[in-house]
């Protein structure tokens, strides 16, 4: 990559007890770009999030942030340097209102990190504006996975873990998170984001990590991924 890696793992294992879940898991995302981590159904993308961030006690290798060692911080710390998560399963405050919601996720500016504000997330997503005072619990699927996202961009985050982002989602709501994730990325921020979907990592991300059984099968860009048939075929064909 010509750009500086803004996250770099390298030789990341991860396991559940005795279960060894990620071998040698070693990936970058540089300032300003979208990776995207495919994989099958239980390949271990949600576990190399979980690693990253902190979440697995039982870790090794070297992960880095903006040049900072994270591989023995706790998940807090990992957060409060500019690192934002969307699991997969959203975790928005249902008794709260989507301006609520949003106000629970605000942080200070951060050097280096796009600005956002409610007006601003408004603008990208059109919906939660429409629904500023519904409950979260209220919203639908889709507008909830942009709630989500738009309460961890409150924190000003310089790079964000996308953990699924169209899973579930009717077609035209994964059109509008395709556009608000290009929208983020003109913004400078950086993208790490996990997808079942090729279609959908094919339009928002500049390079690819295809993972299978914990380990990484290939790293490339989008372009070189479109010229190997056989790693899509081997890894991600149902």
């Amino acid at each position: 990559m010509s750009a500086p890696a803004k996250l770099s793992v390298k030789d990341l294992n991860a396991a559940y007890g005795r279960a060894h879940i990620l071998f040698d898991v070693s990936l970058e995302v540089a300032a300003g770009e979208a990776v995207a981590l495919i994989g099958r159904n239980g390949a271990g993308k949600s576990t190399t999030f979980r690693a990253i961030l902190g979440f697995v006690a039982n870790r090794s290798g070297e992960i880095r942030f903006d040049g900072a060692d994270l591989s023995r911080l706790a998940p807090h710390d990992i957060a409060r340097r500019g690192l934002g998560y969307v699991p997969e399963d959203r975790r928005i405050f249902a008794d709260l209102s989507v301006e609520e919601n949003l106000e629970v996720g605000r942080q200070k500016q951060r050097p280096g990190a796009p600005r956002w504000t409610t007006e601003r997330l408004f603008e990208i997503f059109p919906n939660l504006a429409e629904t500023r005072a519904r409950l979260g619990g209220r919203l639908s699927g889709g507008e909830q996975q942009m709630l989500a996202i738009a309460r961890t961009l409150m924190g000003n985050p310089s790079l964000v873990l996308l953990d699924e982002p169209s899973e579930g989602l009717a077609p035209k709501i994964v059109e509008q998170m395709i556009a608000a994730i290009l929208e983020m990325k003109r913004e400078g921020l950086s993208l790490l984001v996990s997808e079942q979907n090729l279609n959908f990592a094919q339009l928002v991300a500049d390079r690819v990590a295809v993972i299978e059984k914990g380990r990484i099968r290939f790293a490339g860009t989008m372009a070189e991924f479109d010229a190997r048939p056989d790693i899509r075929d081997a890894y991600l064909a149902l």
